[in-house]
């Protein structure tokens, strides 16, 4: 079992940023990717970054690309989400979720989430 917590989120201005972070514990060992999504209300979950891992390769949603950054401390079994140049409609609840290397395609494991509001 792999436990997430995430932390960091708040109320901000638009154009501001904020840094969330996702700690995992348990068999933190055996995770291969671990992503972050949002959900915003009456909308469905959607795919903002994963990195994986061991290597750090990255990837981004088209509508976060250039102003989110995520990041690993493999150290510290901590991912972070830099995001900069906030737009209110980032204003979600932002999870982190793990995929094992048992099952490399699938987010089996998920954080209670962290919630972002944006001011406009």
């Amino acid at each position: 079992q792999v436990q997430l917590v995430e932390s960091g989120g708040g109320l901000v201005q638009a154009g501001g940023s904020l840094r969330l972070s996702c700690a995992a514990s348990g068999r933190s060992f055996s995770i291969y990717t671990l992503g972050w999504f949002r959900q915003a209300p009456g909308k469905d979950r959607e795919f903002v970054a994963r990195i994986l891992w061991s290597g750090g390769n990255t990837a981004y949603s088209d509508s976060v690309k250039g102003r989110f950054t995520i990041s690993r401390d493999n150290a510290k079994n901590t991912v972070y989400l830099q995001m900069n140049s906030l737009k209110s409609e980032d204003t979600a609840v932002y999870l982190c979720a793990a995929q094992p290397t048992t099952s490399p395609g699938t987010y089996a494991y998920w954080g209670q989430g962290t919630q972002v509001t944006v001011s406009s």
